[in-house]
């Protein structure tokens, strides 16, 4: 059977980006169809007051491949700062402490970190050193261990609650959005042992040296638009259906209509607010939509819509929404078949490249999957408070702090960031009562800050940041192959074997198009080309010049 020539690609977060991107790249017909006014999905800026603001800070590590792999492919290598040693200060009212790797191999590379870690006693550094080595002998695909507490792991091999709290929450929390102690014990493996515990680079931090709508909505239009891809922006799907059986399409994606009160996009805010209806606490966004851009162009390619919605017909669609969107729109039948966890970017691991065995969770399932807010606290001083680009802190509600000036474009002055995971307690909090608890906070740690005036404090929060990765979500999570040849899952909420990070968002795409070409039973490389006279020419967003042209900011960016 010949390849398809058709592929909707529903959804411009990072997992629907890099399959646009990968099918486009092999001579697919990439439709990509995204309900907001912008590309990046949870990776966006906005403008307030002359600056670019990111929604929430997001980091990497070296060791996340596929993600980094996505960055050269858009260009944006040179716009990130990625250590080349990992290197942490950790603050504490009234003293400091630092984690910085050496050159040994690992796991042998955190030792001297963690022997010279003050604010642990020697002997609770040492019993941290025998519970990481026993948390190395895990294997994370175990189900077992999809059952388990990180908490109740750590506890039983020696953890006290003050070395569960000012050690091991520092990068837990952080990279699974969950409490420390309530986290999945096999995602919360799979951190420990492929950052901390193997290559001794791997825990190297990326931070991006651009905002986060540069870094990936723009480059990432731009680079469609040159590959022939057609990029639908507020272009929110209504249904996919299958087509009968027989030579052609075999689906039919129906876009909602933009008249008779279909509302804003799932999981968007009107246009220009913040995500999730929650514009920065205590001001407008200077009329600007996120990414900067203005929301002309919003349209579907001047289609001409009644209140039915237009119709895209296509032989294959990849469905990279939000799980409960995701459950939503997957058509009757649809049943997870198991999916491809990379190892590699491009080289599946043992578990294999092709469907797995039915009975794997389906769209009832993923409906359970509960969500974890990320909430980020913003400040802006009229002088500098601190040199270190970014830090953590512990004793503190503070949990980890971001210098944001240069890349949101301040002159003067200095913006820390202060990004708060497994926010909970603090999703519903006014921004006037998280300002008198976190400035106070933040005098501690940075003593310079007493003496310097808040020019500016606003909030912003993503409510549904993550997949809550606590015991039992892991047996939710499908996999990339449905029932349906044609049609492959993707989202960091899908089974990458990586927590839900940029990283996981990035490999379930590589996985959906993967499945993709095999449910079409397409061998590798066959994609059959676009029409002949479309071949080549540079793709639109929403019928003119891509919105997403990268500015200044990108400019010098190299892969």
């Amino acid at each position: 059977m010949s390849a398809p020539g058709k592929i909707v690609v529903i959804g411009g977060g990072l997992a629907g980006l890099t399959a646009a991107i990968a099918l486009s790249e092999v001579g697919a017909d990439v439709t990509l169809a995204e309900a907001r006014p912008r590309l990046g999905g949870a990776t966006t800026s906005f403008s307030r007051g002359g600056l670019m603001v990111d929604n929430g800070q997001h980091v990497f590590l070296r060791c996340c491949v596929a993600y980094r792999g996505l960055l050269a492919r858009l260009g944006m290598t040179g716009a990130v700062s990625l250590q080349d040693r990992f290197d942490v200060t950790v603050l504490a009212p009234g003293g400091r402490a630092r984690l910085r790797r050496t050159a040994l191999p690992g796991p042998l590379h955190m030792g001297q970190a963690l022997m010279g870690y003050r604010f642990l006693t020697r002997a609770q550094r040492l019993r941290v050193a025998r519970a990481a080595l026993a948390m190395a002998a895990l294997n994370p695909a175990k189900p077992e261990l999809d059952r388990q507490r990180l908490g109740d792991f750590l506890a039983a091999h020696g953890q006290d609650e003050r070395t569960r709290r000012l050690l091991w929450d520092l990068f837990t929390v952080s990279a699974l959005n969950v409490n420390g102690d309530d986290a999945n014990l096999s995602l919360a493996a799979t951190v420990v042992k492929t950052a901390l515990l193997g290559a001794r680079d791997a825990a190297d931090i990326g931070v991006p040296s651009v905002p986060l709508g540069v870094l990936h909505g723009q480059a990432a239009g731009a680079l469609l638009a040159r590959l022939g891809a057609q990029v639908r922006l507020g272009a929110k799907v209504a249904a996919i259906e299958v087509l009968p059986g027989g030579p052609g399409p075999r689906f039919r994606v129906r876009l909602a209509g933009r008249r008779g009160g279909d509302g804003p996009p799932d999981g968007a805010a009107p246009d220009g607010a913040g995500l999730d209806g929650a514009a920065p606490d205590g001001a407008g966004l200077d009329g600007a939509a996120p990414d900067g851009a203005g929301l002309d162009g919003a349209g579907l390619d001047g289609a001409g819509l009644d209140g039915a919605g237009e119709v895209i017909e296509a032989d294959g669609v990849v469905l990279a929404v939000p799980s409960a969107v995701a459950a939503r729109l997957a058509p009757a039948g649809t049943v997870s078949m198991g999916g491809v966890n990379t190892g590699t970017v491009g080289e599946p691991t043992a578990t294999g490249n092709g469907p797995g065995p039915p009975g794997q969770p389906g769209p009832e399932q993923w409906q359970e999957l509960a969500t974890s807010p990320i909430v980020n606290v913003h400040v802006i001083y009229d002088r500098r408070v601190t040199r270190l680009p970014f830090a953590a802190a512990v004793d503190s509600p503070v949990q980890w702090v971001f210098d944001r000036t240069g890349p949101s474009g301040l002159r003067s002055g200095q913006y820390l960031a202060v990004s708060l995971s497994a926010a909970d307690g603090y999703v519903d909090v006014p921004a006037p009562a998280l300002r008198e608890r976190f400035l106070p906070a933040m005098a501690d740690l940075f003593p310079a800050a007493r003496d310097a005036r808040v020019t500016d404090f606003f909030v912003t929060r993503e409510r549904r940041a993550t997949l809550r990765q606590v015991p039992g979500c892991e047996r939710l999570r499908p996999g990339a192959a449905t029932a349906l040849p044609g049609l492959a899952l993707a989202g960091a909420w899908t089974d990458t074997g990586w927590p839900d990070t940029m990283e996981g968002a990035v490999r379930s795409g590589l996985n959906a198009v993967r499945v993709l070409r095999q449910g079409l039973a397409a061998p590798a490389g066959a994609f059959r080309p676009r029409d002949p006279g479309r071949a080549g020419v540079p793709g639109r967003v929403n019928g003119s010049d891509p919105v997403n042209e990268p500015g200044p900011a990108g400019a010098g960016a190299t892969a």
